[in-house]
Protein backbone atom coordinates (compact mmCIF):
# COMPACT_ATOMS: atom_id res chain seq x y z
CA UNK A 1 0.00 0.00 0.00
CA UNK A 2 2.74 2.32 1.34
CA UNK A 3 5.45 4.15 -1.04
CA UNK A 4 8.42 4.88 0.89
CA UNK A 5 10.12 3.19 3.72
CA UNK A 6 7.36 5.11 6.03
CA UNK A 7 4.54 3.50 4.69
CA UNK A 8 1.12 4.76 4.23
CA UNK A 9 1.06 6.34 7.69
CA UNK A 10 3.20 8.16 10.06
CA UNK A 11 1.69 8.70 13.79
CA UNK A 12 3.98 11.43 15.94
CA UNK A 13 3.03 11.01 19.59
CA UNK A 14 2.63 8.34 21.95
CA UNK A 15 0.29 9.15 24.63
CA UNK A 16 -2.71 7.57 24.69
CA UNK A 17 -4.61 9.38 21.45
CA UNK A 18 -1.21 8.38 19.57
CA UNK A 19 -1.44 5.14 20.43
CA UNK A 20 -5.32 4.29 20.17
CA UNK A 21 -5.52 6.48 16.74
CA UNK A 22 -2.08 4.12 15.36
CA UNK A 23 -4.26 1.35 16.60
CA UNK A 24 -7.25 2.22 14.62
CA UNK A 25 -5.42 2.57 11.48
CA UNK A 26 -3.08 -0.34 11.89
CA UNK A 27 -6.35 -2.33 12.54
CA UNK A 28 -8.18 -1.16 9.25
CA UNK A 29 -5.10 -2.23 7.29
CA UNK A 30 -2.97 0.73 6.78
CA UNK A 31 0.64 0.36 7.14
CA UNK A 32 1.33 2.52 10.53
CA UNK A 33 4.62 3.61 12.01
CA UNK A 34 4.67 5.37 15.69
CA UNK A 35 6.96 7.81 16.42
CA UNK A 36 7.41 9.09 20.31
CA UNK A 37 9.30 11.20 21.92
CA UNK A 38 8.74 9.70 24.94
CA UNK A 39 8.31 5.94 25.91
CA UNK A 40 5.08 5.06 26.50
CA UNK A 41 5.27 4.99 30.07
CA UNK A 42 6.88 8.19 30.78
CA UNK A 43 4.05 10.08 28.36
CA UNK A 44 1.74 12.62 29.94
CA UNK A 45 -0.89 9.95 29.87
CA UNK A 46 0.70 8.29 31.87
CA UNK A 47 0.49 10.38 34.78
CA UNK A 48 -3.31 10.49 34.49
CA UNK A 49 -5.87 9.58 36.77
CA UNK A 50 -8.19 8.26 33.79
CA UNK A 51 -11.76 7.82 34.96
CA UNK A 52 -14.11 7.82 32.24
CA UNK A 53 -15.69 11.67 32.18
CA UNK A 54 -16.35 14.29 29.36
CA UNK A 55 -14.45 17.09 31.57
CA UNK A 56 -14.32 20.52 30.65
CA UNK A 57 -13.69 19.53 26.59
CA UNK A 58 -15.09 21.06 23.58
CA UNK A 59 -16.40 21.04 20.76
CA UNK A 60 -19.33 19.75 22.97
CA UNK A 61 -21.67 18.10 20.61
CA UNK A 62 -18.40 15.91 18.79
CA UNK A 63 -16.77 15.57 22.46
CA UNK A 64 -20.45 14.04 23.32
CA UNK A 65 -20.03 11.26 20.02
CA UNK A 66 -16.68 10.81 21.33
CA UNK A 67 -16.72 9.86 24.87
CA UNK A 68 -19.79 7.78 24.09
CA UNK A 69 -17.97 5.47 21.41
CA UNK A 70 -15.07 5.18 24.07
CA UNK A 71 -16.88 4.76 26.46
CA UNK A 72 -18.95 1.63 24.29
CA UNK A 73 -15.34 0.35 23.89
CA UNK A 74 -13.79 0.67 27.33
CA UNK A 75 -17.15 -1.60 28.52
CA UNK A 76 -15.85 -3.97 26.27
CA UNK A 77 -11.95 -4.00 27.52
CA UNK A 78 -13.46 -4.15 31.13
CA UNK A 79 -14.16 -8.13 30.55
CA UNK A 80 -10.24 -8.21 30.49
CA UNK A 81 -9.24 -5.67 33.10
CA UNK A 82 -5.90 -7.91 34.43
CA UNK A 83 -4.97 -7.12 30.31
CA UNK A 84 -6.80 -3.81 29.26
CA UNK A 85 -5.92 -2.27 32.45
CA UNK A 86 -9.77 -0.90 32.42
CA UNK A 87 -12.09 -1.48 35.13
CA UNK A 88 -15.82 -0.64 36.01
CA UNK A 89 -15.63 0.85 39.00
CA UNK A 90 -18.44 2.52 41.16
CA UNK A 91 -17.99 5.97 42.71
CA UNK A 92 -19.26 9.21 43.37
CA UNK A 93 -19.11 13.20 41.88
CA UNK A 94 -19.48 15.36 44.53
CA UNK A 95 -21.19 18.91 44.03
CA UNK A 96 -23.06 17.18 41.10
CA UNK A 97 -27.10 16.87 41.34
CA UNK A 98 -28.98 14.47 39.14
CA UNK A 99 -30.60 17.39 36.94
CA UNK A 100 -26.72 18.66 36.64
CA UNK A 101 -25.58 15.71 34.91
CA UNK A 102 -26.20 16.11 30.93
CA UNK A 103 -28.95 14.01 29.54
CA UNK A 104 -27.03 12.19 26.87
CA UNK A 105 -24.34 10.70 29.69
CA UNK A 106 -27.53 9.84 32.02
CA UNK A 107 -29.52 8.11 29.34
CA UNK A 108 -26.06 5.99 28.87
CA UNK A 109 -25.41 5.44 32.72
CA UNK A 110 -28.46 3.19 33.74
CA UNK A 111 -26.92 3.02 37.14
CA UNK A 112 -26.98 6.63 37.67
CA UNK A 113 -28.43 7.91 40.82
CA UNK A 114 -28.07 9.96 44.06
CA UNK A 115 -25.58 9.25 46.36
CA UNK A 116 -26.43 8.48 49.79
CA UNK A 117 -25.34 10.42 53.00
CA UNK A 118 -22.69 7.76 53.85
CA UNK A 119 -21.13 7.42 50.20
CA UNK A 120 -20.79 11.08 50.11
CA UNK A 121 -20.97 13.03 53.37
CA UNK A 122 -19.51 16.22 52.15
CA UNK A 123 -22.74 16.88 50.22
CA UNK A 124 -24.67 16.28 47.43
CA UNK A 125 -23.11 13.86 44.83
CA UNK A 126 -23.90 11.64 42.26
CA UNK A 127 -22.89 8.10 41.91
CA UNK A 128 -22.02 6.28 38.63
CA UNK A 129 -20.22 3.28 37.79
CA UNK A 130 -17.68 4.24 35.23
CA UNK A 131 -14.31 3.59 33.37
CA UNK A 132 -11.52 3.81 35.92
CA UNK A 133 -8.61 3.19 33.70
CA UNK A 134 -5.08 1.65 34.99
CA UNK A 135 -2.78 3.27 32.46
CA UNK A 136 0.41 1.57 33.50
CA UNK A 137 -1.35 -1.57 32.29
CA UNK A 138 -3.55 0.40 29.41
CA UNK A 139 -0.45 2.19 27.90
CA UNK A 140 1.95 -1.31 27.08
CA UNK A 141 -1.50 -2.82 26.31
CA UNK A 142 -2.41 -0.28 23.42
CA UNK A 143 1.30 -0.49 22.38
CA UNK A 144 1.24 -4.24 22.29
CA UNK A 145 -1.94 -4.13 20.20
CA UNK A 146 -0.27 -1.71 17.71
CA UNK A 147 2.27 -4.16 17.11
CA UNK A 148 0.09 -7.12 16.85
CA UNK A 149 -1.72 -5.33 13.60
CA UNK A 150 1.75 -5.04 12.13
CA UNK A 151 2.55 -1.34 13.38
CA UNK A 152 6.04 -0.39 14.82
CA UNK A 153 7.04 1.99 17.46
CA UNK A 154 10.09 3.94 17.30
CA UNK A 155 11.64 6.41 20.08
CA UNK A 156 12.43 9.60 18.03
CA UNK A 157 12.34 13.30 18.34
CA UNK A 158 10.27 14.97 15.80
CA UNK A 159 11.11 18.79 15.14
CA UNK A 160 8.91 19.53 11.74
CA UNK A 161 5.83 17.62 11.01
CA UNK A 162 7.01 17.21 7.60
CA UNK A 163 9.91 14.78 8.75
CA UNK A 164 10.02 11.32 6.84
CA UNK A 165 7.91 10.42 3.83
CA UNK A 166 4.80 9.24 4.88
CA UNK A 167 2.21 10.07 2.55
CA UNK A 168 -0.19 10.71 5.27
CA UNK A 169 0.84 12.12 8.77
CA UNK A 170 -1.47 12.20 12.05
CA UNK A 171 -0.41 14.69 14.32
CA UNK A 172 -1.27 13.53 18.18
CA UNK A 173 1.40 15.66 19.86
CA UNK A 174 -0.15 17.28 22.43
CA UNK A 175 1.28 19.92 23.91
CA UNK A 176 4.22 19.29 21.49
CA UNK A 177 1.88 20.57 18.96
CA UNK A 178 2.66 24.30 20.55
CA UNK A 179 6.24 24.45 19.11
CA UNK A 180 5.28 21.64 16.54
CA UNK A 181 2.86 23.37 14.29
CA UNK A 182 3.49 25.60 15.47
CA UNK A 183 -0.10 26.23 17.88
CA UNK A 184 0.62 28.90 20.68
CA UNK A 185 -2.86 28.37 21.26
CA UNK A 186 -1.73 24.81 23.21
CA UNK A 187 -1.26 25.34 26.73
CA UNK A 188 0.11 23.17 29.87
CA UNK A 189 -2.39 22.35 32.54
CA UNK A 190 0.09 20.97 35.58
CA UNK A 191 -1.60 18.85 37.09
CA UNK A 192 0.50 17.09 40.57
CA UNK A 193 -1.05 13.63 42.21
CA UNK A 194 0.34 11.63 44.78
CA UNK A 195 -0.14 7.84 44.75
CA UNK A 196 -0.24 5.65 48.22
CA UNK A 197 -0.68 2.51 49.18
CA UNK A 198 -4.28 1.71 49.24
CA UNK A 199 -5.88 1.32 52.98
CA UNK A 200 -8.90 -0.58 51.93
CA UNK A 201 -10.72 2.06 49.14
CA UNK A 202 -12.64 -0.03 46.10
CA UNK A 203 -14.80 3.49 45.19
CA UNK A 204 -13.53 6.26 43.42
CA UNK A 205 -14.05 10.14 44.21
CA UNK A 206 -14.08 13.06 42.45
CA UNK A 207 -15.27 16.37 45.01
CA UNK A 208 -14.90 20.03 44.07
CA UNK A 209 -14.25 22.27 46.80
CA UNK A 210 -15.63 25.72 47.69
CA UNK A 211 -12.66 27.17 46.31
CA UNK A 212 -12.66 25.34 43.12
CA UNK A 213 -9.87 23.08 44.05
CA UNK A 214 -10.33 19.47 42.64
CA UNK A 215 -9.74 16.47 45.20
CA UNK A 216 -10.11 13.03 43.60
CA UNK A 217 -9.57 9.29 44.98
CA UNK A 218 -8.74 6.57 42.37
CA UNK A 219 -8.44 3.25 43.40
CA UNK A 220 -6.16 1.26 40.99
CA UNK A 221 -4.85 -2.03 41.63
CA UNK A 222 -1.83 -2.16 44.53
CA UNK A 223 -2.71 1.88 44.80
CA UNK A 224 -4.61 4.57 45.31
CA UNK A 225 -4.44 7.49 42.72
CA UNK A 226 -4.61 11.01 44.96
CA UNK A 227 -5.31 14.13 43.31
CA UNK A 228 -5.00 16.94 42.23
CA UNK A 229 -4.44 20.56 40.56
CA UNK A 230 -5.12 21.81 37.45
CA UNK A 231 -2.47 24.87 37.59
CA UNK A 232 -3.23 26.84 33.84
CA UNK A 233 -0.12 28.01 32.11
CA UNK A 234 2.73 26.26 34.85
CA UNK A 235 5.16 24.58 33.09
CA UNK A 236 7.18 22.96 36.41
CA UNK A 237 6.89 18.88 36.16
CA UNK A 238 8.77 19.38 39.42
CA UNK A 239 6.45 17.59 42.20
CA UNK A 240 5.84 20.84 44.83
CA UNK A 241 5.97 18.81 48.48
CA UNK A 242 3.20 22.11 49.74
CA UNK A 243 1.16 20.73 46.82
CA UNK A 244 1.39 17.22 47.44
CA UNK A 245 0.98 18.04 51.77
CA UNK A 246 -2.52 19.73 50.16
CA UNK A 247 -3.85 17.13 48.03
CA UNK A 248 -3.55 14.49 50.79
CA UNK A 249 -4.93 16.54 53.44
CA UNK A 250 -7.82 16.93 51.16
CA UNK A 251 -8.47 13.51 50.21
CA UNK A 252 -8.22 12.45 53.69
CA UNK A 253 -11.20 14.88 54.40
CA UNK A 254 -13.36 12.62 51.90
CA UNK A 255 -11.82 9.50 53.20
CA UNK A 256 -10.22 9.71 56.33
CA UNK A 257 -8.28 6.58 55.92
CA UNK A 258 -5.78 8.04 53.38
CA UNK A 259 -4.20 10.14 56.44
CA UNK A 260 -2.01 7.77 57.22
CA UNK A 261 -0.97 5.84 53.97
CA UNK A 262 2.62 5.25 53.26
CA UNK A 263 3.55 7.40 49.96
CA UNK A 264 4.84 5.17 46.86
CA UNK A 265 4.84 8.14 44.39
CA UNK A 266 4.65 12.05 43.28
CA UNK A 267 3.73 12.45 39.83
CA UNK A 268 3.06 15.61 37.46
CA UNK A 269 1.78 15.60 34.42
CA UNK A 270 1.25 18.62 31.48
CA UNK A 271 -2.44 18.62 30.47
CA UNK A 272 -2.27 19.48 26.56
CA UNK A 273 -5.31 22.05 26.77
CA UNK A 274 -7.08 24.08 24.05
CA UNK A 275 -10.11 25.85 23.70
CA UNK A 276 -11.13 23.49 21.37
CA UNK A 277 -9.58 19.68 20.26
CA UNK A 278 -8.12 20.06 16.40
CA UNK A 279 -8.97 17.24 14.60
CA UNK A 280 -9.41 18.45 11.26
CA UNK A 281 -6.98 17.46 7.94
CA UNK A 282 -4.42 19.77 6.81
CA UNK A 283 -1.62 19.83 3.55
CA UNK A 284 2.06 19.41 3.84
CA UNK A 285 4.73 20.11 0.85
CA UNK A 286 4.44 17.77 -1.67
CA UNK A 287 0.55 17.14 -1.84
CA UNK A 288 1.18 14.79 0.97
CA UNK A 289 -1.66 14.53 4.19
CA UNK A 290 -1.68 15.36 7.76
CA UNK A 291 -4.18 14.91 9.54
CA UNK A 292 -4.28 16.80 13.23
CA UNK A 293 -5.66 15.39 16.47
CA UNK A 294 -4.46 17.22 19.63
CA UNK A 295 -5.75 19.78 22.01
CA UNK A 296 -7.52 16.86 24.33
CA UNK A 297 -6.63 18.72 28.05
CA UNK A 298 -7.30 16.04 30.85
CA UNK A 299 -9.98 14.65 28.71
CA UNK A 300 -7.93 12.14 26.63
CA UNK A 301 -8.94 8.91 28.10
CA UNK A 302 -12.60 9.77 27.76
CA UNK A 303 -12.55 10.58 24.06
CA UNK A 304 -10.06 8.43 22.74
CA UNK A 305 -11.52 5.86 20.81
CA UNK A 306 -14.04 8.18 19.26
CA UNK A 307 -11.30 10.69 18.14
CA UNK A 308 -9.35 7.99 16.96
CA UNK A 309 -12.25 6.42 14.26
CA UNK A 310 -12.57 10.04 13.32
CA UNK A 311 -9.03 10.70 12.45
CA UNK A 312 -8.83 7.34 10.67
CA UNK A 313 -12.02 8.72 8.96
CA UNK A 314 -10.02 11.51 8.04
CA UNK A 315 -6.90 9.65 6.85
CA UNK A 316 -9.73 8.26 4.48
Amino acid sequence: MGNGPDGDVLVIGGGVIGLTTAVVLAERGARVRLWTRDPVERTTSAVAGALWWPYRIRPVASARAWALRSLEVYEGLAARPDATGVRMVEGVLGETALDEVDAWAAARLPGLRLATAREYPAGSGVRARLPLIDMAVHLPWLRERLLAAGGTVEARTVADLAEGDAPVVVNCTGLGARELVPDPSVRPVRGQLVVVENPGIVTWTVSTGADGAMTYVFPQPGRLVLGGTAEEDAWSTEPDPAVAEAIVRRCAALRPEIAGARVLDHRVGLRPARDTVRLERAALPGGRLLVHNYGHGGAGVTVAWGCAEEAAAAVG
